[in-house]
């Protein structure tokens, strides 16, 4: 039982970077970059090329891949209990199992499994979502910092962001509406309906102006000529927000603001 809870320890250490140390970094690039190898492979095999003449290798690197995130999935699950937040073996498991990067670790390899079992689904682009890993990084220290800090812009902000948007979304309506009523006599296939109009509305509001759908009229290109200068500061506002936002939090964390800058003692 010691040597079962020994090496149970090891494993769940090993797949947490801060506990793991030197091993434990080294396993943890490892598995990041055989996700990102995923990815590029699965984008090369739809190359019909590359397909015929690398099938083989392929196929062998997928049937490494799947062995090892296998073992990495099931390591991590078996391994949670050490953990205080999951205890009980089963309860603290499945409660383990069902956190969101789970889920994503087990569609990393569930495909595969099903293909094996009759399934023949070419599913296995659903490793690309295993690229979310990959914020893995960010528990280093300097970038924990961070998201800590984006976390707290987004709930400081929250109620500004939400009228931001609410107002950007009610020009959206409007504006496709006005265009709608607009440009559906001269073009009506272009303009068929208001929703079919969103899409003139956001190519437009966020100035990205495409040029698929356009007014042609001169009271829709003089409708459209408003909407584009009101689009540039409306749809900026958000991240506006968000830098006053940044900007804030940073002055916050800043040592040197906690004193004064000319006796040098701590402001209360």
């Amino acid at each position: 039982m010691g040597n079962y809870r020994t090496l149970r320890r090891q494993a769940f250490e090993l797949f947490e970077p801060e506990l793991g140390g030197r091993v434990g970094n080294y396993v943890d690039w490892f598995i990041m970059a055989l996700i990102a190898a995923n990815v590029a492979a699965v984008i090369l095999e739809t190359v019909d090329a590359l397909a015929v003449s690398y099938g083989s290798f392929f196929h062998y690197f997928e049937l490494f891949s799947v062995v090892v995130f296998t073992i990495e999935y099931v390591s991590r699950v078996w391994s949670s209990v050490d953990n205080p937040d999951f205890e009980g073996p089963i309860t603290g498991r499945l409660k383990f199992a069902s956190r969101p990067l789970l889920i994503v670790d087990l569609l990393a390899i569930l495909p595969f499994y099903l293909v094996v079992a009759g399934f023949q689904a070419d599913l296995r682009f659903l490793r690309a979502l295993r690229l979310i890993r990959l914020f893995r990084l960010l528990k280093l220290a300097r970038y924990s910092r961070a998201m800590q800090s984006f976390s707290v812009v987004i709930e400081e902000k929250k109620e500004k962001l939400v009228l931001a948007f609410s107002s950007n979304i009610l020009l959206l309506v409007l504006a496709s509406s006005v265009m709608y009523y607009i440009e559906n006599p001269y073009q009506p296939e272009a303009f068929s309906s208001i929703p079919r109009a969103f899409w003139w509305g956001v190519a437009t509001l966020t100035t990205v102006g495409y040029g698929d759908v356009h007014p042609i009229t001169p009271l829709g290109q003089f409708v459209g000529a408003i909407v584009a200068m009101l689009g540039i500061g409306l749809f900026a506002l958000p991240a506006s927000i968000l830098a006053s936002g940044f900007i804030e939090q940073a002055g916050d964390d800043d040592p040197s603001g906690q004193y004064c800058p000319h006796c040098g003692e701590k402001l209360e």
